[in-house]
């Protein structure tokens, strides 16, 4: 899946607008009147939410126009369902509602066939391994099942592994009140669990809001794992000066992640 192209379904990522929070509040607030216009421009300041998610299924074979379509079903849901009274970011709200969407797309169209003729060879090698396992007690080998049906061992492996019924991340293993959980909600990787990538998330907006030196500063000290003083001797600055940075730097974050 490209996901390196500047036009995605006639849309140019390069010039997707990005909302202030105060745009945002007035938007929404005319959305709750019924404002369609409203709702038109929230929803194309949000886009770079939808190019956000779809990136995490950048091994998908899938075409990211598509995706990006189904992105925005996801994000359209978001806004339409969205409660100011949560008390979270909008982006924290809707991306887990667009990573379902495509999760459901994926997982709706994610159909595998396999051929007669594979179908056939696999069934034959499974009837001769049965039949060599009850004559010799003992299972044969690959080449061995190639013998006695007269296919190639390489044939013999391909149709076994088609006809293998694989399990998609995307299959439901649960279902409760109408939430499923599913195979992918199982796996348990820190990189990309749900909620530590979507902190990221804002996270990275909390850090634009932030100038040059001071986000500098952040970089060095929690993404490279420097102390002050080699952050210090690095920029040219006093220790104390990068302390005090560093304070005003983590708290203007911490008020941007409460707002």
């Amino acid at each position: 899946m490209a996901l390196n192209k500047v036009e995605i379904c006639g849309v140019n990522t390069s010039k997707l607008p990005v909302l202030t929070a105060e745009e945002k509040d007035f938007l929404f607030e005319r959305i709750k009147a019924g404002d369609e216009k409203a709702r038109e421009l929230y929803i194309k300041g949000n886009l770079r939410l939808v190019l956000s998610v779809i990136k995490r299924f950048s091994g998908s074979s899938e075409n990211a126009d598509d995706l990006f379509q189904i992105g925005c079903i996801g994000l359209m849901k978001a806004v339409d369902n969205f409660d100011t009274g949560l008390q979270v970011k909008f982006s924290t709200y809707a991306v887990p509602m667009i990573i379902g969407e495509i999760r459901r797309y994926l997982r709706d169209n994610n159909s595998i066939r396999v051929s007669r003729s594979l179908r056939d060879t696999a069934y034959k090698a499974i009837y001769a391994k049965e039949n060599y396992t009850r004559v010799h007690l003992k299972e044969p080998t690959i080449e061995e099942i190639a013998t006695e049906i007269g296919i190639s061992k390489e044939e013999i492996t391909y149709a076994m592994d088609a006809i293998q019924s694989p399990v998609s991340l995307y299959d439901p293993v649960y279902t409760e009140g109408g939430d499923t959980l599913y195979v992918m909600d199982q796996i348990s990787d820190r990189k990309n669990r749900e909620e530590n990538w979507v902190e990221s998330i804002s996270l990275a907006e909390a850090m634009k809001r932030l100038d040059d030196r001071e986000r500098h500063i952040i970089e060095l000290r929690f993404y490279e794992g420097k102390t002050q003083m080699e952050v210090a001797c690095e920029i040219g600055i006093s220790q104390a000066q990068v302390s005090r940075l560093e304070k005003n730097a983590l708290k203007s974050m911490k008020n941007y992640l409460r707002t």
